[in-house]
């Protein structure tokens, strides 16, 4: 996966005939589904984001958001917000040959269709891939939902030619307001993925597989249920430290994403990306630059205190 190039224009005449038609962009969900799409079924999976003639520098970057109760129009605001994240991206140079995979994160303890994942794309099938998720919005009420075995998936069942072959991580968004389970359930992975681990995984352990590999965030964004919450806030410090980011505005998330990756790609600093979105008519410039303020900070301190360092096109790894 991972070929084409992405098409505003395509993007644009869709919509276009979306509404002309009364067509919804997820026609999907709201056509009844209560399974998975059998394109987004995690069972047996596994996903790759690989090099090619047409992209030979492959970035590849996950968004995986909670479609559980308040979270549930978070993907409706990414897929209609798709074209400021790919423009960024791709315009600005923030990433070299971008690969974007999306997918949703329920409850397996009790949602019909706990976990979707998509595949790596670099053109409009992403778009395509944000309308056969099921906007299930139901989950178990008790703060809780399966991010643990989203991540489960992330670290094992994943491979990009951009670790393989050159060591650089991948960049991993997770959009939620919730805490995830104290660890993956064995049976809950052979039930929904397949495999058949011999015990449960700590969280902590899954979490440590996951960063290996991919440069992971954790997005609470305002007017979830539980925004602004300390508990799930703290919670999720305590396993990504400074990448556990409050947004003041749900519309500014794929602003934050395309900038995070451009920071992350050392392809600008901060002041150069909010004067990116102030050039291109965002109003998401004062919530991202709250957002990352302090990940920009603790990112200038870990460079500092590092004994040295050498780059890898454009990133830097410990020594």
């Amino acid at each position: 996966m991972g070929s084409g190039m992405w098409s505003t224009d395509v993007y644009t005449a869709a919509d276009r005939y979306r509404r002309a038609t009364g067509k919804s962009a997820f026609s999907y969900s709201d056509s009844g589904a209560k399974v998975v799409h059998p394109q987004l079924d995690p069972r047996g999976a596994t996903r790759e984001s690989r090099d090619s003639a047409e992209h030979p520098r492959s970035t590849p970057v996950t968004v995986l958001f909670d479609v559980t109760g308040s979270m549930g129009h978070v993907p409706r605001t990414l897929q209609a917000k798709l074209p400021q994240l790919l423009g960024l991206l791709l315009r600005q140079g923030y990433a070299r040959d971008p690969q974007i995979m999306f997918g949703a994160i329920g409850d397996a303890t009790c949602d019909r269709v706990p976990l979707q994942v998509g595949q790596f794309e670099s053109d409009n099938r992403m778009d395509e891939d944000l309308g056969r998720i099921v906007l299930e919005g139901g989950g178990g009420g008790q703060m809780k939902e399966s991010y643990e075995l989203a991540l489960y998936f992330m670290a094992r069942r994943t491979v990009t030619d951009s670790w393989e072959k050159r060591g650089r991580r991948g960049y991993l968004f997770i959009i939620g307001d919730e805490l995830a389970y104290p660890a993956v359930k064995a049976a809950e992975v052979a039930r929904l993925i397949g495999d058949d681990p011999r015990e449960d995984v700590p969280v902590r352990q899954i979490v440590d597989e996951v960063t290996r590999r991919w440069d992971t965030y954790y997005l609470l964004p305002a007017g979830s249920h539980y925004s602004g919450n300390r508990k799930v806030l703290d919670f999720w410090r305590g396993l990504l430290g400074q990448n556990a980011l409050e947004l003041d505005d749900l519309d500014a998330v794929c602003e934050t994403i395309a900038l995070t990756v451009g920071l992350g790609e050392q392809a600008i600093d901060l002041d150069t990306g909010l004067r990116d979105l102030d050039r291109s008519g965002s109003t998401a410039t004062r919530t991202v630059s709250k957002a990352l303020a302090r990940l920009n900070g603790a990112r200038r301190t870990e460079v500092a205190d590092l004994p040295a360092t050498r780059t890898t096109g454009g990133g830097v790894v410990r020594l």
